[in-house]
């Protein structure tokens, strides 16, 4: 039992490992980096709403700067930054 649960966590540093080095990524790499399912994914592809390569008609591949960059698109501000954004543009308007 116990030596079940260390191999499943050092298969996991491995893949940990494996996909920290790569920079093109297949879409099981992506479905591991975001946590979406591979269906989502590939409506997303689809869609066009991921950015993704596709060399021929049966293989897909994403950049791993790109699907970051994607994973990062539309930052919700803090509470904090809310107020102090408000502050300034109050602080602005008055002059």
């Amino acid at each position: 039992m116990a030596e079940d649960l260390i191999l499943q966590r050092l298969e996991a540093i491995e893949r940990n490992s494996l996909l920290a080095a790569k920079n093109v990524l297949t879409i099981d790499d992506v479905v591991f980096l975001t946590g979406l399912t591979k269906g989502h994914i590939y409506k997303l592809t689809c869609n066009r709403q991921i950015p993704h390569y596709k060399p021929n008609t049966r293989l897909l591949y994403f950049d791993r700067k790109e699907i970051e960059g994607w994973m990062k698109q539309n930052r919700q501000n803090t509470q904090t930054e809310a107020e102090q954004a408000a502050a300034a543009y109050i602080v602005g308007h008055n002059k």
